[in-house]
């Protein structure tokens, strides 16, 4: 059993397809509760009941709780005198949402942002309709003016508005310039966060829309960044489950907000994420 990592089950999104060796809390309990968002004192709430010990690297479930990276990482961002955290996310959205609600996996970025101990996000893989207009006005703005929050997106996803706004990545050009961007980062303090919706739909099978890279082009930037940075934790969520919610409001904001997707057999799903996992986890943990 590995000290140094821990399956967070919110809601048995990897059933028994989790590495070898991994505890596991059962928070089931907590799943409904926490889902797409939650109140500011049940998050709180949340965070007190996680053993005060919790291992640096976490697999948990649905990117539907992806903002629980924000609770992570302000854990490392606080528990350390050491210099401030630059945060890498591997995710097909910016999460950068500057409107209600505080917790919620639309806007998280910001509340990791907020915390002294965070020096900038750097978010790479986004490929939705999010930074085209109007979407992108609720972007947090002062961030990216100030270079704190960067985003890196796919110009094969984006208009040419966009693609020349945001310097868009490329298939062909993504590796170089993550080089350089490891490289400008070279011995920082590095938290990483993966969003299994930022893989291939052939690679991944998520609650959200796919992006475009494969598992193993996340493995090797996870690797660049160890050779380079100090690597002091991670996580990694987004596998399919299927939604259950505690609060009407919170189930209709979901809705509203989600995808349509094709059905999804969890068997498939579960078997193509262990697939992705394989290359994801070893290159995270260091397992």
């Amino acid at each position: 059993m590995s000290p140094s990592a821990v399956h967070l089950d919110l809601d048995g999104a990897w059933g028994e397809a989790i590495p070898a060796g991994l505890s596991r809390i059962d928070l089931s309990s907590w799943g409904p509760r926490l889902r797409y968002s939650g109140p500011r004192a049940e998050v709180e709430a949340f965070d007190r009941a996680l053993p005060a010990d919790l291992p640096p690297y976490i697999l948990y479930g649905s990117g539907d709780f992806h903002y629980l990276s924000g609770l992570l990482v302000r854990r490392h961002a606080r528990a350390s005198s050491e210099p401030a955290l630059t945060l890498v996310s591997f995710d097909n959205h910016p999460d950068w949402d500057v409107r209600p609600p505080h917790w919620g996996c639309g806007g998280w970025i910001n509340r990791a942002l907020a915390l002294p101990g965070v020096s900038r996000a750097s978010v790479w893989g986004c490929g939705n309709f999010e930074l085209s207009f109007p979407s992108r006005f609720f972007a947090n703005h002062r961030a990216l003016r100030s270079g704190r929050l960067q985003v890196h997106a796919w110009a094969e996803r984006q208009p040419a508005s966009v693609q020349r706004r945001f310097d868009c990545m490329t298939r062909q050009d993504w590796r170089t310039r993550f080089e350089r961007f490891a490289d400008s980062i070279a011995g920082n303090r590095v938290y990483v966060t993966v969003d299994m919706d930022c893989l291939r739909g052939e690679e991944s099978v998520t609650n959200w829309e796919n992006g475009l890279f494969t598992a193993e082009d996340v493995a090797w930037a996870i690797r660049r960044l160890r050779s380079s940075c100090r690597l002091v934790a991670g996580d990694v969520c987004g596998a399919w489950s299927s939604p259950a919610y505690s609060r009407w409001r919170q189930r209709f904001a979901a809705i509203f907000d989600h995808p349509r997707l094709a059905t999804v057999d969890p068997a498939r799903a579960r078997q193509a994420n262990r697939a992705a996992l394989d290359h994801l986890w070893p290159a995270l943990s260091g397992a």
